[in-house]
């Protein structure tokens, strides 16, 4: 198969773009450094021609509900006019877990991603995952000092790499509307894990769990992003992935 990939040099991209071409697919990585933009449209024609599946992983980084619909709306439609240009048959969306009744922030995005997916002619498949094993030490980068503040969040975090793995097994199917949801291995504490990575880390930094106010919040601290009884549960837990190189200071 020939795979496009949008967002393939991202955290859960790379690893959709090795598990592709490890499995012998042809893979194309739309992205601005390879001259396509999802965003503004360009260079996607060429890169989707021959094009059997596209694996949107592309991504933004928000809390602003306006901002994070516009940009998945926005990404979304280009690819789809693409894709119907190019007669590609199989469009493959990465989503979130649980995020159903958390229409706020960064989520409200992604729902707005799903139902633009959905609305469109493009055969689909809509494939939720957990946050990811990574998304602890994401948050810990984006704040200096002593002290690191982590929103009460109740999650079953999964690895980026069984993400890729996952989506990839999802492009060579055929379009489904919604796949399994895929979860990690073990129920955590967002706050627990941050504490967990910087004491394997050796970096010496206070973490305090505060509860979010609103929709948002409380959508974190509900439980529910850690996804229902019908769901795929990954192997790697965090402690593994600590210990493992695709963990990165």
């Amino acid at each position: 198969m020939r795979i496009a990939i949008a967002g393939g040099t991202g955290t859960v991209g790379r690893h959709i773009v090795a598990a592709a071409q490890d499995r012998g697919h042809e893979v194309v990585v739309l992205a601005r450094s390879t001259g396509a933009d999802v965003i503004t449209g360009t260079g996607l024609d060429d890169a989707l021609a021959k094009a059997d599946a596209v694996i949107d992983a592309s991504n933004a980084t928000t809390l602003s509900a306006s901002k994070a619909r516009a940009f998945f709306e926005t990404a979304t439609g280009n690819l789809l006019a693409a894709e119907q240009r190019a007669d590609v048959g199989h469009h493959v969306a990465l989503s979130i877990v649980g995020i159903d009744d958390i229409d706020a922030s960064y989520y409200a995005g992604k729902l707005a991603q799903e139902r633009a997916v959905a609305a469109g002619s493009v055969p689909y498949t809509i494939a939720r995952a957990a946050q990811f094993h990574e998304f602890a030490g994401q948050l810990l980068a984006s704040m200096g000092g002593p002290v690191a503040v982590m929103p009460r969040t109740l999650m079953r975090p999964v690895a980026a790499r069984e993400v890729g793995a996952h989506l990839v097994a999802v492009a060579e199917g055929a379009p489904a509307g919604r796949a399994t949801d895929l979860v990690g291995p073990r129920d955590e504490v967002l706050a627990d894990l941050a504490r967990r990575q910087l004491a394997h880390d050796g970096v010496h930094r206070r973490v305090l769990e505060v509860r979010l106010p609103g929709r948002y919040g409380a959508g974190l601290a509900s439980g529910s992003l850690r996804g229902t009884d019908d769901r795929i549960e990954g192997r790697i837990t965090f402690d593994e992935w600590l210990r493992s190189d695709d963990h990165r200071r």
